[in-house]
């Protein structure tokens, strides 16, 4: 039986290959992180005019008279309204001001609320009064032909927030909020989205 004897070699590197090998290596990483720099701005500034654009467009959808209406800048997210968004069980965005004729109708405000199959972004309009003008779903992940049915607005299942308010009490499916049929959870989702603008509605004053 032999037994097999295994050698290193060692390796002699020329320092100039190391420091040009090293110096290569750099500036590839400075080039690549410059194109990266510059795709980001470029792109960032669609993606924020493409949001903007779908922001508004669901703005439109909530108010009672989209054509004779306009919307302030975003207003500043206080720890009042934060803390009542919260406690509705959302999350809040972003609120803007309804303004009809140059006065103030209310407001169209944007939050968060978990889906089945992740978060469902979407505005709510609120009227000067706290009654719900409208919802329209800006983002989602649910799924297709079930909780989408939700999104869609089969059915008018959005529909039937309008004219809600804080006055209702707190909306529940199944008690005065109707469910798509297999979409329950995404039913409750949006309900939960509408609690959270009444909330932050509230909190504004």
């Amino acid at each position: 039986m032999s037994t097999e004897v295994k050698t290193r070699e060692k390796v002699d590197m020329d320092p100039k290959y190391i420091i040009k090998l090293t110096v290569t290596l750099f500036v590839t990483c400075v080039i690549v992180a410059a194109l990266l720099g510059v795709v980001d701005n470029v792109t960032r500034e669609k993606i924020e005019d493409i949001n903007w654009e779908n922001t508004v467009a669901a703005m439109k959808d909530v108010v009672a008279d989209p054509d004779a209406t306009d919307f302030s800048d975003a207003l500043e997210n206080t720890e009042a309204m934060t803390a009542a968004a919260t406690a509705a069980g959302g999350t809040l965005d972003s609120v803007y001001e309804v303004q009809v004729g140059g006065a103030g109708a209310g407001y169209a405000i944007k939050v968060v609320a978990s889906g089945s199959q992740g978060n469902i972004e979407m505005m709510v309009g609120v009227d000067g009064e706290g009654v719900v003008t409208g919802v329209a779903i800006v983002k989602n992940s649910e799924t297709a032909g079930i909780g989408s049915r939700v999104m869609d607005n089969e059915n008018g299942v959005l529909n039937q927030f309008e004219g809600k308010s804080a006055a209702d009490g707190t909306l529940v499916v199944g008690t005065n909020v109707d469910a798509i049929t297999g979409a329950t959870v995404s039913s409750k989702g949006v309900t939960a989205g509408v609690n959270t603008a009444l909330a932050v509605a509230g909190a504004i004053g």
